[in-house]
């Protein structure tokens, strides 16, 4: 089983024990100054530990000046060397080879990154989503960069990393020179595919003089930029030829650019391996090892694509970040304790975008390796948990690793909480995958779960914890204006999701947020008729990037209609009233309205226990936190202490 994936390949003098590629992704891990730090090395180590046959790291810059965020690595300097040779001794400890991908951002690079900075492009052309108007490189200028990316792979040889990763992708500086989208020049780097990819070529020839042949050379490259006048798949088996004749051992499609950033970073709305057919035309015209990403989250997945002869290696880095031992676990036959991403994008990219460092929804130790293992409890304890949602089952498996005996009330018939009627919208199936590991990890660390039971002080009082951990979850709002009291058209998400209704025709959503506009998409498949009301101005405000893009296709592909600057007034028979920002009112036609405008913690416990003398912490929905990420991570953070 598996035989194909965990098949041994040899790329130039470099032989990896698996296919399973750790792709790059910016963690946000290292001093500003991109020195690395113990976090970051932790972080890399961990998932050469898990069995991932090649780890290739996030960007490490070639000038300070070309970094897009304000923590990544970076290799400009000898100085930066002594730190980042660890990286690689870690890594080759466990069985892995590794990779150090190098790059400029270009015209993508960021002001919040490096205060006061000017932008060094291409050309004039502003990146649709920067502040920067960036400022045109100079032909000896370029000359100048190419010898950056040089002298970032020799010391990148120094730190003893198995090879680089040539960044040519995503809309970064070698991109910019190759895209007719962004490059305009008119110098020896401008105009004809073969001045346009130029600078790429000196870069790959220049890496291969200074370094030698056996040191291996791999090129990230967009398979499609999806922007128009942009790169296409033709140009990109162009490039690859180019690419192979210029001397690289390895090439890895990717897709996108900065403007069709969804396609890097790809939601649960897009299809598992939706980049094969890419990589697969671009293996038909070169004879070096391709490898293919997005999407990949599953041991099996990769053992297809790599049988079907579509790729030779699989990228999965938002998949190792979500369980950095899946190989391990694979091989072994434990697929029922991997852990699977499900493409939210809100730990690892969400954290980011915001120049935090990155964490994970589902896996709250990401990031946190350097603090070592859970360690048993010199003390163990009788603790009681109420409530099943991912929170409370999340402290359950942590306070049970930790040594104590557990017990979880939960007054539904199932686990998840409110995260079970997140799973039901269309792309979001593959939370339940989550929840049912959480089960499994229960069962097997002991846990008990008392389903249909509903935590009551006396139910508390008769188990004589040590510790009550409240995750009650939280109540829906819902609107204090005429006519929605007591009328049975108003229901609240989760009545439509978990099937408790059958909704009208014509389904007024009241709140545009990613819950209200998931249950419009829901209600959209279901044929609706379906307006979203609004008060801002857009919906799906609070999703990453990448997700915001998909759900405005998905509700336009639907036929879901958008409200926005607009606010509900009233509900009469007719309809729901609302009023738009410039004072016009108007009635929408309602069988159903979903009331989807937040929630409020519901904590009826608290007080009571910690009156008869209880040691209480609360956690999750109920201590105020409004998503899954703080819930897992709150329980975590406690229960690792407890």
């Amino acid at each position: 089983m598996l035989d194909h994936v965990f098949s041994p390949i040899t790329i130039n003098n470099m032989t990896l024990k698996n296919r399973m590629v750790v792709t790059p992704m910016v963690t946000q891990y290292c001093n500003p100054d991109g020195t690395a730090t113990e976090r970051y090395i932790a972080y890399h180590e961990e998932k050469a530990k898990g069995g991932f046959g090649l780890i290739i790291t996030e960007d490490y810059a070639v000038a300070p000046n070309g970094r897009g965020f304000n923590r990544t690595a970076g290799l400009w300097n000898d100085e930066q060397i002594k730190s980042h040779a660890e990286l690689p001794k870690r890594v080759h400890k466990h069985g892995a080879k590794i990779l150090a991908q190098i790059y400029h951002c270009g015209r993508q690079t960021s002001s919040e990154a490096i205060p006061g900075l000017t932008a060094r492009a291409t050309s004039r052309v502003k990146s649709p989503f920067a502040d920067i108007l960036p400022e045109p490189l100079t032909t000896d200028e370029v000359s100048q960069i190419v010898q950056m990316y040089v002298d970032t792979a020799v010391r990148a040889q120094t730190c003893g990393f198995d090879g680089i990763q040539i960044h040519a992708g995503h809309g970064y500086l070698i991109t910019e020179f190759l895209s007719p989208y962004s490059n305009k020049r008119l110098d020896k780097y401008g105009g004809n595919f073969w001045n346009r990819t130029r600078f790429m070529r000196d870069i790959i020839s220049g890496i291969r003089e200074a370094c030698g042949k056996d040191f291996v050379i791999d090129i990230r490259l967009s398979g499609d930029e999806f922007v128009d006048g942009g790169l296409t798949i033709e140009d990109a088996k162009a490039i690859a030829i180019m690419c192979e004749s210029s001397g690289v051992d390895m090439i890895h499609i990717s897709t996108g650019n900065h403007l069709s950033f969804d396609y890097n970073v790809p939601g649960g709305l897009r299809p598992h391996g939706f980049m094969t057919s890419y990589a697969r035309d671009v293996k038909r015209v070169v004879n070096v090892p391709v490898t293919v990403v997005a999407r990949i989250n599953d041991p099996f997945l990769a053992d297809e694509i790599v049988a079907s002869g579509d790729a030779d290696l699989i990228g999965m880095g938002r998949a190792s970040i979500v369980d950095p031992g899946m190989p391990n676990k694979a091989k072994a036959g434990h697929f029922e304790d991997i852990r699977h991403c499900f493409g939210c994008n809100k730990g690892c990219i969400g954290s980011i975008m915001d120049m935090d460092p990155a964490t994970c929804v589902i896996n709250p130790e990401v990031g946190r390796e350097y603090e070592g293992p859970i360690v048993q409890s010199d003390t163990p304890k009788k603790i009681v948990i109420v409530g099943a949602g991912p929170g409370g089952l999340e402290a359950a498996i942590y306070a049970a690793k930790r040594g104590h005996k557990v017990v979880v009330f939960e007054k539904k018939d199932h686990n998840g909480g409110q995260f079970f009627s997140a799973a039901v919208p269309p792309g979001k199936g593959e939370i339940t995958d989550f929840l049912i590991w959480q089960t499994v990890q229960c069962d097997k660390l002991g846990v008990e779960i008392r389903y249909n039971t509903e935590a009551t002080f006396e139910r508390i009082e008769e188990e004589k914890p040590d510790h009550v951990i409240l995750a009650s979850g939280a109540t829906n709002r819902h609107l204090d204006l005429p006519g929605f009291q007591g009328d049975e058209r108003v229901v609240d998400p989760e009545d439509v999701l978990e099937g408790k209704i059958i909704p009208g025709h014509r389904c007024v959503v009241i709140g545009g947020a990613l819950v209200g506009t998931e249950t419009a998409a829901f209600l959209g498949q279901e044929l609706c008729d379906v307006t979203v009301v609004e008060m801002r101005s857009d919906h799906s405000l609070d999703a990453v990037w990448p997700i915001f893009v998909d759900m405005h296709r998905l509700l336009d592909h639907l036929g879901v209609k958008a409200l926005v600057h607009t606010t509900a007034k009233a509900l009469k028979e007719e309809g729901v009233v609302v009023e738009d920002h410039k004072g016009s009112e108007k009635i929408l036609p309602a069988d159903t309205i979903v009331m989807a405008i937040g929630r409020k913690p519901y904590n009826p416990l608290e007080a009571g226990l910690k009156e008869r003398g209880f040691e209480v912490s609360v956690i999750g929905d109920a201590a105020g936190s409004h998503d899954t990420l703080d819930a897992v991570r709150d329980a975590f953070e406690l229960c690792r202490e407890l």
